[in-house]
This record gives C-alpha cells, structure tokens and sequence, in this order.
C-alpha cells in the first residue's frame, strides 16, 4: 500500500502523529534528538529508497518539514502519537490550515 510503510513491525499510515527519534553529530559530540509532527508523504517503492516526510508547528507557528530515509543509520526510534482515519495518499493541503482546522478535519471520528 503506497500510503503506509512499516519499521521495526511497527506499521505507520499518512496522517498518524509520528516521534521520530535520531541521532545528531555535532562537532565530537553524538547526542539524540526527538522530531514529532504529522506524517504528510511517503515516496518511494522499495525499502532502499523509501523516505518520509514529517511536517510540524513550531511554537511561534512556522511550520517545519523534514525529509528522512528510512533506512538512515541516523534513526533511532519512530514512533507511533496519535493515528488518524485519513485516506488520502499526500496531505499537501494541511499547510494552510490552522492548528484548530488540522486537528478537526485529521482526528475526527469516521
């Protein structure tokens, strides 16, 4: 199914509020870094080139997407916050909306 994708026996589906654990080097320094948004793409056939994109709101309310391969040796954890009933293969449309909008039209109940 191109709108899910599975890690670890963990299976996780557009839409789902993600935390994504990983590891970020600086200078000589290793430490873990923890990344929680909205699932919003999926690309990518096999398990060598699939890549996620998660998208969140900052506090100040820029909105921030990250792209990550899965199968970085960077990722720690992913994992599952809130699963969403949504159906639709890319959710592009969430960037214009309001946190209230997003909750309501992602988590309501089908």
């Amino acid at each position: 199914m191109a709108n899910s994708f599975t890690y670890k026996n963990k299976k996780f589906a557009i839409g789902d509020t993600i935390n994504l654990i990983y590891k970020v080097k600086e200078a000589d320094k290793e430490r873990e870094q923890s990344f929680e948004g909205i699932l919003i793409k999926i690309k990518g056939k096999d398990v060598a080139n699939k890549m996620i994109t998660i998208r969140k709101i900052t506090r100040s309310g820029i909105g921030v997407e990250r792209i990550i391969p899965l199968n970085s040796h960077s990722i720690v954890d992913i994992k599952l916050v809130k699963k969403s009933p949504f159906t639709k293969s890319k959710l592009y449309f969430i960037r214009n909306l309001s946190d209230q909008q997003l909750k309501h039209k992602l988590y309501r109940s089908k």
